[in-house]
Order: C-alpha cells, then sequence, then structure tokens
C-alpha cells in the first residue's frame, strides 16, 4: 500500500470516527471540561452552600443536632464530614429508606456553618448541576453500559489522534508546513488542522486515562495491579438509633486516633462499627469504635495511593496536579468539541462540492455523447 492509499484509508477511519461518535463526543468533552474545577462550578452555582461565618468548629452531635429537624421520616444520618478546608461547610449525609438502586446510593445532604450550626442547604446527592455532570461524563446517563460505552469511546478517540496527525502530517515539504495557520481557504478548516494538531498528544493521554478508568481490571492486569476491592454492600442501612452517643464515640476515638477528625461514619445493620477519620498530613488514619462494645482501636494507615490506577485517575481529572495541566485538560474538553463541529462542517461541505462534481461530470458525459 503505497502512501497515498494509506492517507486515503486513515481519512476514512478519521472521518467516520468523528461522524459516528460526535454526538457523545461534544457532551462528554464539554463535561470535562466543566469538572475541572467542579468545586469551584459548585460553588458558583449553589452559594449557599458556601457561605459560612467562619472556621470554628463545634462539637460534632451539635451539626447532629441541627441537621435532624430537616430529614424526613425513615431517613438515617450515615455520616459527617468537617470541613478540610477554609470556606468549606460541614456536610451531614443521610440514608434514604427504599430499595437499593444501581449507581451510589441515594443521600439527602445537610450543609452546615461550621461555627455555628446554622443549615445553609439541603440537597439530594444524585440532583444538581455537578451532579449531573459527572453522570453525563462517566456513563453518558445511561444506567449499566454507560460506563463501558465511555471506555470504547476513548479507545476511539486515542485512535482518532493518532489518524489525525498523520492526517495533519503535510505531504509535501517539511512538516513545519502543517503548523501554517492558511493551509486552506476555509476558517473552519484551518482550525480544525491546527487545534487538533496541538491537543492531539494531551488528548491521547486523556483518552487513554478515560479508557483506563472505564476498564480498570483489563488494564490493571497488563501492569500487573490487583482488582479493585470488592464495592461496599449498598443494601447496609445505617442504624437510626445506635447504642452509643455520638460524643461518647468521638472521645473514645480520639484518645486513639492521632491528628483532624475529618469524618465520621454511623454503623449499620451488617456491620456494628462507628468509622472515624484522622487527617495526619497527606495520610488517613481510620480509627473504629465497637458501638455494641464501646472499643476503639486503631486501623491499619493509609498513605497515598500512588499506584498506576491512581494517576490514572489524577492525570484525567487534574487532582493535584497543579493549574498549568489543568488548564490543558480543560482546553482537551473544550477543543475536541470544536473539532466535532469543524469536522462536520467540512464533511457537509465535501458532500456539497462532491455532488456538484458529479453533477457536472454527468452534463459533460451527456453532452459528449449527444455531439457524436
Amino acid at each position: 500500500m503505497n502512501k497515498l492509499a494509506m492517507r486515503r484509508m486513515w481519512f476514512q477511519v478519521h472521518k467516520w470516527i468523528g461522524l459516528l461518535l460526535a454526538v457523545a463526543i461534544i457532551p462528554l468533552s464539554l463535561s470535562g471540561a466543566a469538572l475541572v474545577w467542579h468545586d469551584a462550578l459548585d460553588q458558583a452555582v449553589n452559594p449557599q452552600r458556601y457561605a459560612v461565618s467562619g472556621d470554628n468548629l463545634l462539637a460534632p452531635e451539635v451539626y447532629v443536632a441541627a441537621a435532624r429537624p430537616r430529614l424526613t421520616a425513615g431517613e438515617a444520618i450515615a455520616q459527617l464530614t468537617l470541613p478540610a478546608e477554609h470556606g468549606m461547610p460541614v456536610v451531614v449525609a443521610a440514608a434514604r429508606p427504599g430499595k437499593t438502586q444501581a449507581g451510589p446510593p441515594a443521600r439527602t445532604m445537610v450543609y452546615l456553618d461550621p461555627a455555628t450550626a446554622r443549615v445553609l442547604d439541603v440537597a439530594d446527592s444524585r440532583n444538581g448541576l455537578v451532579r449531573t455532570l459527572h453522570v453525563l461524563h462517566g456513563s453518558l446517563l445511561l444506567p449499566g453500559v454507560g460506563r463501558t460505552i465511555v471506555g470504547w469511546i476513548g479507545v476511539a478517540m486515542a485512535f482518532s489522534c493518532f489518524t489525525g496527525l498523520w492526517l495533519w502530517w503535510p505531504t509535501v515539504g517539511r512538516w513545519a508546513r502543517g503548523l501554517r495557520w492558511r493551509r486552506h481557504n476555509n476558517t473552519d478548516t484551518n482550525l480544525h488542522y491546527l487545534t487538533g494538531f496541538w491537543i492531539a498528544l494531551p488528548l491521547f493521554i486523556l483518552s487513554l486515562t478515560g479508557a483506563w478508568i472505564s476498564f480498570p481490571a483489563f488494564f490493571g492486569g497488563l501492569v500487573g495491579e490487583a482488582p479493585r476491592r470488592p464495592p461496599v454492600d449498598r443494601s447496609a442501612k445505617p442504624l437510626a438509633a445506635p447504642a452509643l452517643a455520638l460524643g461518647t464515640v468521638v472521645e473514645r476515638a480520639v484518645s486513639v486516633g492521632k491528628g483532624e477528625l475529618r469524618s465520621i461514619t454511623w454503623p449499620t445493620n451488617k456491620r456494628a462499627d462507628w468509622t472515624l477519620a484522622f487527617a495526619q498530613g497527606e495520610r488517613t488514619a481510620n480509627v473504629t469504635v465497637g458501638d455494641d462494645s464501646g472499643i476503639a482501636a486503631a486501623a491499619p494507615q493509609r498513605g497515598p495511593q500512588n499506584n498506576v490506577a491512581r494517576w490514572m485517575r489524577r492525570i484525567h481529572d487534574g487532582t493535584d496536579m497543579g493549574a498549568l495541566w489543568q488548564v490543558i485538560i480543560f482546553l482537551g474538553g473544550v477543543i475536541p468539541a470544536l473539532l466535532g463541529v469543524t469536522g462536520v462542517i467540512m464533511w457537509w461541505r465535501a458532500r456539497g462540492w462532491k455532488a456538484e462534481l458529479k453533477r457536472r461530470q454527468q452534463v459533460a458525459r451527456e453532452t459528449a455523447f449527444a455531439a457524436k
């Protein structure tokens, strides 16, 4: 196969990947761009949740007492999360009664002012713009098969980056000619070529890491990492009336744990232990307190997870990766949407001139036949 035939083949592959997946790629890319700064986005969309008056913390039982009146019948508190950063609220999460559904368990989230325990907002954990963007980006809002579809889109996008670079490479002259703006008379085509070149490598990385997140067992096997832990039993229900008072639980846990208290998880009908997380720098230490025995015990200390899967997720969402990479991820979400739009425009215009060329050729043949 000569270079021209290979170029035509890669062009067809690149074109049909873009056309067939454009409807999915555009929302997937834009939602990913928005989620780069998901905390800031949530603060912008829900400012009432972050209208705190100070950072001084009260006793955990004060927050629980303030949150209970905002819960409905049958809801049981599952977790209390204390702020780890300045300006963040205390969050009480309550489990809802009813059948267990696929996906994260439904929770009623009560946001409280750390300094006063005043209720700032009450929300459904499955609703809201940021949550919808997360589900859209992770599964295209398709329960069950959505995550797999997103993973294969990541594989296709990685391959599209390769074919796009092949097509970008100038057929005549040095490669630097490809960096020119006016390679074509149409602005959309020039945008497609130039932005596609500059975003190709970051987009390949984001596509690969996205596929890795969707297929952890497959990629984990390639690097020799053990499969992830089995998911938490979603049928477990937090105890509505634990035997131990919250103040007693905290007192006994503090005698064992060191560091700043970050969260308290209630015992359930499947596991009669309170779990309290203490922050120790970058590490998190858990302390369990038996609700039936009252005995506090330190769990094995967990450090930062630096395995490949963790790095893939950090690279993909930009967590602790610095502002520069986060900006690149943002552009890696916006530009593919632009490439999808310009690609469709280029394809539609090509259909027009090809149809016109075919019409002229037909007229020429008919004219030549009539002249005989």
